[in-house]
């Protein structure tokens, strides 16, 4: 896979996130998808977005970093939002925190199979 077009596919995919835009959510994910080593498939990614969605309603992706290097794909992402009660633990209630997200992803064809994210907690704590 040419390196251009897991990148637009990548991008394609965070617009389909910030849409909410679920119906499409399969063309980017595989069925058999891992999330931190946990095997999810597509039906527990959904849900796993769906939970975040429902717990941080402003909840959107800002790509600010993303290298590619097929069949990875490496992404920092930045949040800026609101979540409405605990959020990783910490007793966010509604306040606003800015954070971001390191990603690799593992690509199968088109489709992500393989995630590993970490997310800067440190960097919420410190605003609480």
């Amino acid at each position: 896979m040419i390196k251009t077009n897991l990148s637009a596919i990548y991008r394609d995919y965070i617009a389909c996130l910030n849409k909410q835009d679920w119906p499409k959510l399969g063309q980017f994910v595989h069925d058999e998808a891992i999330h931190n080593g946990r095997r999810v498939g597509l039906s527990g990614y959904l849900e796993m977005l769906r939970r975040d969605f429902d717990e941080i309603p402003d909840l959107y992706f800002d790509v600010q970093m993303l290298i590619s290097d097929p069949p990875y794909i490496a992404s920092r992402l930045g949040f800026d939002c609101t979540p409405k009660g605990a959020f990783l633990g910490l007793d966010v209630n509604g306040k606003r925190v800015s954070f971001a997200e390191n990603v690799i992803y593992e690509f199968r064809g088109e489709k992500i199979v393989q995630v590993w994210s970490v997310i800067d907690k440190a960097a919420i704590e410190a605003q609480l």
